[in-house]
């Protein structure tokens, strides 16, 4: 049966970058400078050997050092990247292709897909609560894609083909492999069968395409601000051959390099929620460059928007108590969406022992 679909938030609407810089710029306006951002400090030397590399095709073959790699990865990284994923490389590269046309799109055929005041979806930014935040170096383009009747009915029907199709069966690939993952991570948790995958039934999924423009100045810009995502697990494509994503470990960031035919995966703040605290949301950000523009397209999963969260009855122990509280889905995304991205801020309002309260202290 059809749910109607609740307005989870808003975003002030944005110019786009792209377009302003069409006409070649020596400074960037005041209004993109962000001051005081730490530099990455790792070399890929260093990092590469480190970042966990989850062979998926193992795990389906019931490896149990895959799994234990796994559940290593969650814990100690938050970030991982997944190959043997099973999912078509044709559709991969057509879906790559797709991404960087639309795009490329005339003005004029991305304005009937901008944003709409009072809408999360369409081109534009998300989180931008005031008119005088900074903003970022950056396009997106934001859909929710599962459940299906989670749709806004004039967005995706608008994507050009073949690029639509292509969307359709790379959502559908993905929505499989977060499930899979999830399933694995039960299994490594040694939880009760299907503890973790059950609030996943009506797992929903949003799409968001970024376009991160080359910069005159890119160390006064931020393509993505420092961040966790809110949701469970993030699977990102890298569309061209551009590095900018970074993570933050040991307070460090440190510069991710996504390896050809792999999908590199994060945990968001509900999984951390979900598993007490045991698996870890991870602080990233995205950076520029002033040669060339960088695209990905990341793919959002979470609980169904009817769930209640929180940690899970067998995570829960007296030598473990709850770290945070129970709060519905729908409410924890209205909160997250209220504020300004900052860190992983979010999670703290739900975090026992913290004074605030969903919904407060909405500027961030």
């Amino acid at each position: 049966m059809e749910a109607e679909v609740p307005k989870l938030g808003s975003s002030l609407l944005v110019p786009s970058v792209k377009e302003l810089i069409k006409q070649p710029i020596a400074e960037v306006p005041i209004q993109y400078v962000h001051t005081n951002q730490d530099p990455a400090v790792m070399s890929y030397t260093t990092s590469l050997s480190e970042i966990p590399v989850i062979d998926l095709s193992k795990l389906l073959s019931e490896d149990a050092t895959e799994l234990e790699k796994l559940h290593h990865a969650c814990k100690e990284w938050g970030f991982f990247q997944v190959i043997n994923h099973g999912v078509n490389s044709s559709l991969v590269e057509n879906v790559k292709i797709g991404v960087k046309e639309f795009f490329n799109l005339p003005m004029e055929e991305k304005k009937k897909l901008w944003q709409k005041p009072g809408d999360l979806e369409g081109f534009g930014q998300l989180f931008v609560v005031s008119e005088d935040q900074k903003l970022e170096w950056a396009d997106m383009f934001s859909m929710n894609t599962h459940p299906l009747y989670t749709r806004n009915p004039h967005l995706f029907p608008s994507i050009p083909q073949p690029f639509r199709d292509n969307l359709e069966t790379y959502s559908l690939e993905l929505k499989n492999i977060c499930l899979i993952i999830i399933g694995f991570m039960n299994k490594a948790l040694k939880i009760k069968h299907n503890e973790l995958q059950d609030l996943f039934e009506d797992i929903g999924q949003v799409m968001r395409m970024n376009y991160y423009p080359p910069c005159p100045q890119p160390e006064l810009v931020a393509g993505l601000v420092p961040h966790s995502d809110a949701g469970a697990l993030s699977i990102v494509l890298q569309a061209n051959e551009i590095d900018g994503l970074q993570i933050r470990k040991d307070g460090m960031w440190v510069p991710i390099r996504p390896i050809s035919n792999a999908f590199v995966i994060n945990i968001g703040d509900t999984l951390e929620i979900l598993t007490n605290g045991i698996y870890k949301s991870v602080e990233h950000r995205a950076t520029v460059n002033s040669e060339k523009e960088r695209i990905s397209l990341a793919t959002f999963h979470r609980p169904g928007l009817n769930m209640v969260i929180g940690p899970i009855q067998s995570l829960v122990t007296h030598e473990r108590p709850a770290l945070f509280k129970r709060i519905g889905v729908t409410d924890y995304y209205k909160g997250y969406f209220a504020r300004k991205l900052e860190g992983k801020s979010y999670i703290d309002v739900i975090r026992i022992g913290t004074q605030n309260e969903v919904g407060s202290n909405k500027s961030g």
